[in-house]
């Protein structure tokens, strides 16, 4: 009785503090604040795609956008509120706790094997290994039935543009936060470090669906110039000149981002994802010989063109976008929520058409 009580009074305690931090963060704006985070990056993409759109004859208010500016909160902060936090604070507590009564005693976040590294390898190795597992789970949701009735919400996306990058299924979250959790706790990945690696994936995320097109040159540039502000303020402890002058810090920022520019330019396209590529993963219309997705890289487009799953026959500008049949698929957030757990009947619509036309049932 004492065990169940101990995890009901976490499952309690996590909507009380989890409801005190969304409160404290909306009242209180600090940079450490993720909800200012996610205002400032999407502000900053849909500026981008004001001035510098890739299509240029879609609206800058494009088809779902405030739908997509919907999701975009509630995943990141009423999905938590709601049904995740205090959940996932029983299941991680469980799962910990059952590893020390198995091991006899082992504890992951003090026995992990990056202890003694430095924060910046810490972050590299969190962000790389983050990175292979979701790209796993994400060909898991294209080849999954039932994981793709899910994913398919994110796939209505019919106009693309930075705010369709957080349109997705509640459920979603549950997937890639549950099957992450292992590899992340076993290397002690912590909430800091989770912290900094998720608002580079979250901008890089943003990139990726946005509505406009830029050089590798420049996007290595911007790598190099983020890499030069962390030297700068002695993150990778690397101190060419006296640490933390004026001299010092604008060398180390002009010449990463030289180096940016220069070494990365010709590779970014090969290294990171970014939107000619990605938009062919939200293609209508998919190869014959691909019907489960291409281009499944998050951040990175390594994993792709290591395991033969990237496609870019040309820039994918104005492909059209979405599966067959998503034009009759539920058009708000309720109805397609409740799609993922076959509660409407489109499903049975789109089959008895894609039967018809003897198309692929998914992409």
């Amino acid at each position: 009785m004492e065990a169940i009580k101990y995890y009901i009074d976490i499952f309690i305690n996590g909507y009380t503090s989890y409801a005190g931090y969304l409160f404290n963060e909306i009242t209180h704006p600090s940079p450490y604040k993720y909800l200012y985070w996610l205002v400032l990056v999407s502000l900053i993409f849909f500026i981008l795609e004001l001035v510098i759109p890739w299509r240029k004859k879609q609206e800058i208010l494009r088809k779902d956008f405030f739908m997509d500016g919907f999701y975009m909160f509630f995943n990141f902060f009423l999905f938590s509120l709601i049904i995740y936090n205090a959940a996932s604070d029983v299941v991680v507590n469980l799962f910990n706790d059952g590893i020390k009564w198995i091991s006899g005693g082992f504890d992951m976040q003090a026995n992990n094997p990056l202890k003694t590294f430095p924060m910046w390898a810490i972050l590299i190795i969190g962000f790389v290994v983050r990175d292979f597992v979701q790209w796993w789970i994400h060909r898991l949701l294209h080849w999954s039935d039932t994981l793709w009735k899910f994913h398919q919400v994110h796939h209505s996306v019919e106009e693309m543009g930075f705010a369709a990058h957080l349109r997705y299924h509640w459920m979603e979250n549950v997937v890639y936060r549950t099957l992450e959790y292992i590899p992340l706790a076993l290397l002690g990945i912590g909430l800091y470090d989770f912290f900094i690696i998720h608002i580079f994936t979250l901008s890089w995320g943003h990139y990726n669906h946005s509505n406009i097109s830029v050089d590798g040159k420049i996007t290595g540039g911007i790598v190099g110039f983020l890499i030069g502000i962390c030297i700068a303020n002695g993150f990778f402890d690397i101190n060419l000149l006296p640490a933390y002058t004026f001299v010092y810090q604008i060398s180390a920022v002009v010449i990463c981002t030289l180096i940016g520019i220069i070494g990365l330019g010709y590779v970014m396209k090969y290294l990171f994802n970014h939107p000619e590529m990605h938009i062919w993963h939200h293609s209508h219309d998919l190869p014959e010989d691909r019907r489960f997705g291409i281009n499944f890289g998050l951040t990175l487009a390594i994993w792709d063109f290591i395991f033969g799953t990237a496609y870019i026959p040309h820039n994918g500008k104005e492909i059209k976008l979405g599966f067959p049949g998503v034009e009759s698929f539920p058009d708000n957030f309720i109805s397609q929520t409740a799609y993922g757990f076959g509660i409407t009947d489109y499903e049975s619509e789109e089959h008895d058409r894609l039967e018809e036309n003897d198309l692929p049932k998914r992409n």
